[in-house]
């Protein structure tokens, strides 16, 4: 195993200690992050925020309409969730992971093929509130680990992670795509 294997691993599951342990929120300001929207279709035809009902694959079938690049990857379930978030009070209702065929094979070596730093994952939540803090708390679990951290991109329930392994013009096209 290479020494950037074993790292990765080591920080990976440092990570999925921290992420499992609690959905709490960070001092960082959620509005000064990245922030990613899509729409082909609008799922929020009034305008406003994505509507509750919507589902992560409503979100990534319009995300992947608008970025060529996206391709969906694994649809989370309560069986398959390794953060065992799935439908448990105040976190995602439902959960898909995406690549994007812009990053290099070589960056995502050893990682899990449903490994959000491959492409990213589209997590719908019952308010925006809980999304919101579901972001907060992963940015500042990940603030002080560069190799883990993501662009966030926040509409209504929705919660768009994108690997940090795109340029933040690449990332852009997401929040255009979910905001568009």
């Amino acid at each position: 195993m290479t020494m950037r294997r074993a790292l990765l691993l080591v920080v990976a599951g440092v990570a999925s200690v921290g992420l499992l342990t609690a959905c709490g929120g960070g001092d960082d300001d959620a509005s000064s992050k990245p922030s990613l929207t899509i729409s082909a279709e609008p799922l929020n035809p009034d305008g406003g925020s994505m509507p509750t009902s919507v589902t992560a694959q409503q979100v990534l079938a319009r995300l992947s309409g608008k970025v060529s690049a996206a391709k969906p990857g694994t649809v989370v379930t309560a069986e398959n969730d390794k953060n065992k978030l799935m439908g448990r009070p105040h976190q995602y209702t439902s959960k898909v992971t995406f690549t994007d065929s812009r990053i290099a094979a070589s960056d995502t070596e050893g990682l899990d093929k449903d490994d959000s730093l491959r492409g990213g994952a589209v997590e719908v939540f019952g308010s925006a509130e809980d999304a919101k803090a579901r972001s907060e708390y992963i940015q500042s679990v990940t603030k002080s680990m560069p190799m883990l951290a993501e662009y966030h991109y926040l509409d209504g329930p929705v919660l768009v992670r994108v690997s940090h392994y795109l340029t933040p013009q690449q990332a852009g096209e997401y929040e255009a795509a979910l905001h568009g």
